[in-house]
């Protein structure tokens, strides 16, 4: 080496100071393993570019892509009961709860807000996947069945934006008892002659799957979305059959007619005001 590299080189890194560039600046698409820099993936909603896989996007995403300018009302959910069984396995259930809250600044695992879609009031409440796995608790049957209530009472459509592991362990027969609970704020929404749309995110498993997820008047997901109650693993031990290609996505759904269309995620605003549209027709004013 010359004394331009052993010596002027760190000389002027010194004097001019080493800067490293922030670690949240580029981001892989898991799919594809491609580098995405940190604003194109947020103008393309937390789609790949390269590849067109849909990233899992957080419940305030869900909220500020799917309102009219990003626009809405957030309403405050009951709160639950603080741990109800004191539960405790590799770590108390409080200090999960605790962390979750501090990691998302949410107080459970479901946002509910009001707003306009396309010009047409709305209901939205969407999961949280990041909190706690979306696990449904106590908190997110309280919160739907606020959301359903909002609904009626404003005489909006509920929309609900799906993203969950299924039950929360740690809240138990607690837990469990949501399931009829989200089937009960259906159906109070259904009995006001209202639309209430599911969109399907990745990932929709267990509980959610089994109650509320599947009792849209129209059921949507987003491509490439994993939709199923029991994993996969667990089917193909069960049944001693291997499991078809892209069984329990979207598509494989939508070509068995469990779902009833597979929405891009920059196309789901527009689809979702045209649904409440035709599904509200009859108690809208006709034009001149």
């Amino acid at each position: 080496m010359s004394w331009l590299t052993e010596f002027v080189r760190p000389k002027i890194r010194t004097f001019l100071g080493r800067k490293e560039a922030p670690d949240h600046l580029w981001h892989q698409c898991p799919q594809c393993q491609q580098m995405i820099f940190h604003r194109e993936l947020e103008a393309s909603r937390k789609v790949c570019p390269h590849c067109g896989h849909h990233m899992r996007a957080t419940a305030q995403d869900r909220l500020a892509w799917t309102f009219d300018d990003g626009a809405f009302t957030r309403i405050e959910l009951p709160k639950p009961v603080p741990d109800p069984l004191k539960f405790r396995d590799q770590k108390r259930y409080a200090d999960r709860l605790r962390d979750a809250r501090e990691a998302t600044r949410q107080d459970d695992a479901l946002l509910v807000a009001h707003g306009n879609i396309g010009g047409n009031h709305a209901v939205v409440a969407a999961m949280s996947f990041e909190f706690m796995a979306g696990s449904m608790g106590g908190g997110v049957g309280d919160g739907l069945v606020a959301a359903a209530r909002l609904a009626v009472l404003q005489a909006a459509p509920l929309v609900v934006f799906t993203a969950s592991g299924g039950a929360r362990m740690q809240e138990g027969a607690v837990s469990l008892m949501q399931m009829p609970r989200s089937i009960i704020a259906t159906q109070m929404v259904r009995e006001a002659g209202l639309p209430f749309i599911v969109v399907l995110t990745d990932p929709t498993t267990g509980g959610v799957t089994a109650s509320f997820a599947m009792l849209g008047d129209i059921q949507l997901a987003e491509p490439g979305a994993l939709i199923g109650f029991a994993g996969a693993r667990v089917i193909e031990q069960t049944v001693r059959e291997k499991l078809p290609e892209g069984f329990q996505r979207a598509e494989y759904l939508l070509a068995h007619g469990i779902i009833d269309m597979v929405v891009k995620r920059a196309e789901l605003p527009a689809m979702l005001a045209r649904l409440i549209m035709l599904l509200t027709a009859n108690k809208q004013p006709i034009a001149a």
